[in-house]
């Protein structure tokens, strides 16, 4: 419980220094990080790349078709976003960081807008194959 609240804490010290990103976005990013370690069956570090992949499938997982709507209500609008709040967390010390990680391991891992369009579309197609299964 005490790492809870020192968790958020921490975080609200983030976003009073930099309010570019919601503080959502940093437990978002956290659940994010477990769900990519779990995927990749691995602890601990995981790569640039690998976590901004991670965080789009966690967000198209929890939210659906309203997973970039999410993302750019807390101020996340391209895969450098991920690597802003990951290095402010890292300056925190709620993360730790290798000699060989940079933030510039986020930049343009994929295309926002390509990664979220059709989602509805999508749905919607899953849930007439599953409707048709019956």
């Amino acid at each position: 419980m005490e790492a809870k609240k020192d968790f958020y804490r921490l975080v609200g010290a983030i976003c009073r220094k930099d309010g570019r990103y919601k503080a959502d976005s940093y437990e978002f990013l956290m659940q994010a990080l477990y769900f990519t370690q779990n995927r990749l069956n691995r602890q601990g570090h995981v790569t640039g790349r690998e976590l901004a992949e991670g965080l789009r499938d966690f967000a198209v997982e929890k939210y659906g078709p309203m997973a970039k709507t999410v993302l750019h209500h807390w101020g996340i609008k391209k895969t450098r976003d991920f690597g802003n709040i990951v290095f402010n967390m890292i300056d925190r010390r709620i993360l730790a960081r290798t000699e060989g990680d940079s933030v510039d391991d986020f930049n343009d891992v994929y295309d926002f807008d390509k990664a979220f369009e059709n989602l509805i579309r999508e749905n919607i197609i899953r849930a007439i194959g599953e409707i048709g299964k019956k």
